[in-house]
């Protein structure tokens, strides 16, 4: 229990002598890991989205709600049978319903308040010639029973290779400025063991560890690196919070997209993970100097 209270007492003394320091490397943790974190947050809102067209689906037929099955088994046959699709895949109400408690896992009013016989079912069609999609799918309006044809055309791709630019422009300032976090971290440390350096070499002589030693500095790395990575992780949250909120009543191209709590976190706790590894980092490289480690 003493060595606990002697490592925090020496650990807050440390960060508190080199407080600027101390406060530029928390806020360059905090932004970086915040970059990275609503940047794959945002990733996983594509990906909700997107996940249908994933596949090479270029149109999806959706039923009206009331349709009989006389009218499903039509456009079933008239897919059979069109020598220009390639593959099709029919998602019944169940499966409707499966989707849409994913979509909507973070809002169960929503979901108790729907049954799956209140959902379309759809095919989600895959052309021999994604060139023809429109014209294919222009086919598929006319017929009873049919809601709406959603086609891809060009706007998912271009959504996709806009997303993969911009995310790897967001991770590469995110390194740069986790870098730079790296680096004031390992400054701070190393200006906190020269400013002690004659009581470290007493300690030293006396027959202290060079654990013993290390462990208050690694603290203060520590320290910097969670604050750092716990603010990133509420900013990430908020984003969410912000991107569900603006979602709830989406346009048509946003259909489909979602985020989850589960989302959230998941990329909340790889920014957590990621600020402690930083502050560790940081601390062992500052203290090479100094200690053998």
């Amino acid at each position: 229990m003493a060595k606990l209270s002697y490592f925090a007492r020496e650990t807050l003394i440390s960060l508190r002598r080199n407080l600027l320091m101390t406060l530029a490397g928390i806020l360059t943790v905090t932004v970086s890991l915040f970059l990275f974190g609503g940047m794959s947050l945002l990733s996983k809102l594509v990906d909700h989205g997107t996940g249908m067209w994933k596949d090479n689906v270029e149109f999806v037929v959706w039923m009206k709600v009331d349709a009989t099955d006389g009218q499903v088994k039509e456009v079933r046959s008239a897919l059979d049978s069109s020598k220009e699709v390639s593959r099709w895949k029919f998602i019944d109400k169940d499966a409707a319903y499966a989707e849409f408690k994913r979509a909507n896992r973070d809002r169960p009013g929503l979901v108790t308040s729907v049954a799956p016989k209140d959902l379309p079912t759809s095919f989600r069609v895959v052309p021999e010639d994604a060139g023809r999609t429109a014209l294919i799918a222009d086919q598929f309006r006319a017929h009873a029973g049919v809601d709406e044809v959603w086609t891809a055309e060009k706007t998912v791709k271009q959504l996709l290779n806009f997303t993969s630019k911009v995310r790897l422009l967001f991770y590469g300032l995110s390194l740069v400025l986790l870098a730079s976090s790296l680096f004031l971290i390992v400054n701070t440390i190393r200006l906190a063991t020269f400013a002690r350096r004659r009581e470290i070499e007493v300690m030293k002589l006396v027959g202290a560890s060079n654990a013993f030693v290390r462990i208050p500095f690694m603290a203060e790395g520590l320290v910097q690196g969670a604050i750092g990575a716990g603010l990133a992780f509420a900013g990430v949250y908020l984003l969410k919070v912000l991107i569900s909120r603006g979602l709830a009543n989406p346009a048509a191209l946003l259909k489909g997209y979602y985020l989850t709590t589960g989302d959230a976190l998941s990329v909340g706790w790889v920014v957590m993970v990621l600020g402690v590894m930083i502050g560790l980092l940081g601390s062992l490289v500052g203290l090479r100097r100094f200690l053998k480690v």
